[in-house]
């Protein structure tokens, strides 16, 4: 029988970096409240936007990429929304809303309730045409 994950504060799963769906997939079934079915969405219309998209986690958070260890996208589960993180998100039409202190990163908050899936999937498929983030 293996533990549930450890919820870090804001309600953020804590799972252990590994590469693949898998690890990603314990981040999802561990996403507390709404926030898992959004979070299924979220897997679901990044795999369809990109096909065979890299997936880890790291930093105890989903990352997206185009090749191993080159991101396009990753998120975080906080108290009240889902935060988008878009490393190239400057280059997207239009510009994710949520300013960061990094040049390029934009933000995409997801709330309770909120539609989010159409605007995500045009940004998803635009940010992985861009450059990706070494991490």
């Amino acid at each position: 029988m293996s533990e549930e994950p450890k919820l870090l504060s804001g309600g953020n799963p804590q799972i252990p970096k590994g590469y693949g769906s898998e690890p990603v997939q314990s981040y999802i079934n561990a996403m507390p409240g709404w926030k898992h079915e959004a979070g299924k969405r979220i897997d679901s219309l990044i795999e369809e936007a990109v096909p065979n998209v890299e997936k880890a986690i790291k930093w105890n958070s989903p990352f997206y990429g185009t090749e191993k260890d080159v991101w396009f996208l990753s998120y975080h589960c906080f108290a009240k929304y889902i935060k988008i993180t878009f490393f190239r998100g400057t280059s997207l039409e239009p510009v994710p809303p949520e300013k960061s202190k990094v040049a390029e990163v934009r933000y995409f908050h997801i709330h309770e309730g909120d539609n989010f899936e159409d605007q995500l999937s045009n940004w998803v498929k635009q940010a992985s045409q861009l450059p990706g983030e070494k991490l």
